[in-house]
Order: C-alpha cells, then sequence, then structure tokens
C-alpha cells in the first residue's frame, strides 16, 4: 500500500521518482502521448497504401486533400471540445476520466480493422479519438496536484512538460518503422491492435493509482455547461496570477510551435537532413529533463529568482543564435538549452495554476488552458511557414530568410516574455 501523496518533509525530483502514485500518473501519460503520436502516424499510412475509398468520390485523385481532411479531424476537436471537457472533469471522478478515456480510444482504434474501408469512416473514428483525447488532458493536469505535495508541484509540472515532449518525438520517431514491421509481420489488424495495447497499458497503470479526490454533484443532470463555461473565464478574469500564467503558457508553446516549422530548414543548415528534424527538437527534450531535475533539486533555493523571465530570455537567445549556427554539436546544444528555459517557465507558471485553482474549478482552468494552447500550437504552424518563404522571396535568399525570421522571433519572444514577466513579477513567492 502506499500513500496518495509523498509526506510533506520529501521534495524535489528524488522524491517524485518514490511517489508510487505519481510514477502510475507520469508512466501512464507518457504511453498515452507516445499512443496519440504513433496514432497520427497510422494515419497517414492507411491513407497511403489506398486501403480507403476515397469520399467524396471527386476525390478520387485528391490524397493530399484527403491528408488534409484527417489533419483536421485531428486538430479540430481541441479548439472546439478543449474548454468543455474541462467542465465534465469537475464533475467526475479524474482517475475514472482518464481510465476511461484511455479505454474508449482503444475500443475506436481496435475497431478499425472490423469497419469499412471508407474515408468517412476512417475520418469519423478520428474525429471521435481526438475528441475523448481532449478530455484526458485536463483530467491528468488536474490530477498531478491530487498525487504530489506542494512543494513538489514545479518539478512534477517540469518532468511532464518533458515526457510530453518526449511521447511526441518518440511516437513520430518509432511509429513508421514499428507499425510497418508489426503490419508486415503480423498482417492487417495487428497495427491497430497494438495501439490499443497501448492505451488499455496506460489505463491499466492510471487504474492502480492510488488517489483521494472530490468531485462536484457526479450526476449528468447537475451539469450546466454554459453556466459552468462562463464560472471558468470568470475565475481566470479574476484571478490575475491565474491569467496571467495561462498568458506565459501561451506564448511558451507558440515559440515552440514556430520552431518545430523553422527546425526542419534549420537542420539543413547544421548538418542535418532536414527529415531529420526530430534529433533537434529531441535535444530540447533532453534540455526540458535537465530543467526539471534542476526545479526538483534546486528550485526551493531559487524560488525568488523570476525564472519564467529567464527561461524567456534564454529561449529569445537560443533563437537568435540559431541564425548564425552551422555546426552540428551547437546546434544540439542551443537546442537543450531552449529546452531548459522553456522548462523555466512551464514548471513554476503551471504549478501556480494548480495551488492557486481550487480542485472544484481545475478542470474547467485546464479546459480553457488546453483550448488556449491548442489554439496557439495551430496559428504558429499555420503562418511561421508561408511566412518564412515571404521573407526569403523579399530578401532573394532562403538562408538569409531564415536567419530574419529566427533573429525576429527571438527578439519577439524575449520582449512578450519581459511584458508577461511584468505583470507577475511576486509569483514565485506565491507558488514555491
Amino acid at each position: 500500500m502506499h500513500p496518495a501523496s509523498p509526506p510533506p518533509d520529501r521534495s524535489g525530483l528524488d522524491a517524485l521518482l518514490r511517489n508510487r502514485p505519481f510514477l502510475a500518473l507520469w508512466t501512464g501519460q507518457l504511453l498515452a502521448q507516445v499512443a496519440d503520436k504513433v496514432f497520427y502516424v497510422l494515419l497517414i499510412i492507411l491513407l497511403k497504401t489506398g486501403d480507403y475509398r476515397p469520399w467524396p468520390v471527386s476525390w478520387q485523385h485528391s490524397e493530399n486533400s484527403m491528408l488534409s481532411a484527417v489533419m483536421i479531424a485531428f486538430t479540430l476537436p481541441a479548439i472546439l471540445f478543449g474548454s468543455a471537457a474541462g467542465i465534465f472533469v469537475d464533475r467526475f471522478s479524474k482517475k475514472q476520466m482518464l481510465i476511461g478515456c484511455n479505454v474508449i480510444r482503444a475500443l475506436l482504434i481496435v475497431a478499425l480493422p472490423f469497419l469499412s474501408k471508407s474515408f468517412i469512416v476512417l475520418l469519423t473514428i478520428t474525429f471521435l479519438v481526438s475528441t475523448v483525447t481532449q478530455f484526458f488532458a485536463p483530467a491528468e493536469a488536474a490530477t498531478i496536484p491530487l498525487v504530489v505535495g506542494r512543494e513538489g508541484l514545479m518539478p512534477a509540472n517540469a518532468l511532464f512538460a518533458s515526457t510530453t515532449m518526449g511521447g511526441i518525438i518518440i511516437g513520430m520517431t518509432i511509429g513508421e518503422p514499428m507499425l510497418s514491421s508489426i503490419g508486415d509481420g503480423l498482417g492487417s489488424g495487428a497495427q491497430e491492435f497494438l495501439l490499443g495495447a497501448l492505451y488499455l497499458v496506460s489505463a491499466g497503470l492510471i487504474y492502480a493509482m492510488r488517489v483521494k479526490e472530490t468531485h462536484a454533484g457526479g450526476s449528468a443532470g447537475k451539469i450546466h455547461p454554459w453556466e459552468d463555461l462562463k464560472e471558468g473565464l470568470r475565475y481566470v478574469k479574476h484571478n490575475r496570477l491565474v491569467s496571467n500564467a495561462l498568458v506565459q503558457l501561451t506564448i511558451l508553446y507558440s515559440v515552440f510551435a514556430a520552431l518545430q516549422v523553422l527546425a526542419i530548414g534549420l537542420s539543413g543548415k547544421i548538418g542535418l537532413k532536414e527529415t531529420q528534424f526530430g534529433f533537434l527538437l529531441a535535444a530540447a527534450g533532453v534540455g526540458m529533463v535537465f530543467g526539471a531535475a534542476f526545479l526538483g533539486h534546486w528550485g526551493d533555493r531559487v524560488y525568488h529568482k523570476p525564472l519564467p523571465l529567464i527561461g524567456f530570455l534564454m529561449m529569445g537567445f537560443v533563437l537568435a543564435m540559431f541564425a548564425f549556427t552551422r555546426q552540428l554539436w551547437l546546434g544540439f546544444g542551443l537546442s537543450a538549452l531552449f529546452g531548459f528555459g522553456a522548462s523555466l517557465i512551464n514548471g513554476p507558471m503551471q504549478a501556480l495554476i494548480q495551488e492557486k485553482t481550487p480542485e472544484s474549478m481545475r478542470g474547467k482552468v485546464f479546459g480553457l488552458e488546453n483550448n488556449a494552447i491548442n489554439i496557439a500550437l495551430s496559428l504558429p504552424l499555420a503562418i511561421t511557414g508561408p511566412l518564412t518563404d515571404a521573407v526569403s522571396k523579399a530578401v532573394g535568399s532562403d538562408d538569409l530568410g531564415l536567419r530574419v525570421v529566427l533573429m525576429s522571433l527571438g527578439f519577439l519572444t524575449s520582449v512578450m516574455g519581459i511584458a508577461a514577466w511584468h505583470h507577475t513579477r511576486k509569483v514565485l513567492q506565491d507558488v514555491v
């Protein structure tokens, strides 16, 4: 038997790694994150193999249109249901919500081989899986304060952020070779069953997690979505610490999204193939792990320091330096420094939101955060590429255009970080 949270005198990363409920939640989250990204790769493979018949018929020779439609179905629920999902998280058991989300996703994906090979079926399953995922994210964030003590919030959130990035990288890296080898070796349907198994293992780990929680109501009849959503918006509006923390997290993820696009061109400049840009992002994930360790061991000693401001300035510096980087080792080092700086923002700001938000409001607030972050991720992904192309065309050089965009983004990141920090100078004193 193990306690639902560590004793109050234990703090830091070591305490987190000895906290069995936290480990269950953390590893369950990592498996689910990997499964999410492998599912995305599976969708592309299924379309590329041509097994799914186009719909409508006019798309018979429009593979790119089908890919775009799947991507929209994959991302649209985050914008449509991100905020609403948090309302249900506050009304029901968070643990049961996490388990239920994993089981439902497993069943939906395992059902694919038995359904009609029609594109509309694939599109529907994609939309449903992504919709269920929107309930998982706020439930997970709202559960962290229930399994770690107050002193462990900063390192716990930094560790979750680093493994979120790690899950994305692992899933996108191993997805294609793993699915291809399993499909070739075991035949049709094996890929879907593997993904279902990943979600079920994640559900099993979370099922073993002991956690004490309270939830309002618990009856669907007592849910008033519009009123609950307005209540969450009012809380964020009137709690300036929470609202400013959300702003800083939104800026952070916007910059990360822009880097994902720019990393493709940057990889070719430092000696990698452009298709190997994932290695550059992986280095940022390593930096985030080191950042989590730093916050775990020394967070209580540096709480009075403006860590988020330092993080934004560090990220801005790295982006500007990327413009002049042509060595592989330096590119990896700068990317790791970028990730370290990101952890100095994510850990304290996420901990602040969890600390200052009552348990009965956490689902609503994290639903709003999930929605804001998904929008923050979508916009830079949409405009960074065309903007870089336009700048490159204006200056007459792809290399110079990339440099201009990197330096401009670095400057903008620093300025936005300074402006956001101006409103939350005493945040860390309130968190730690």
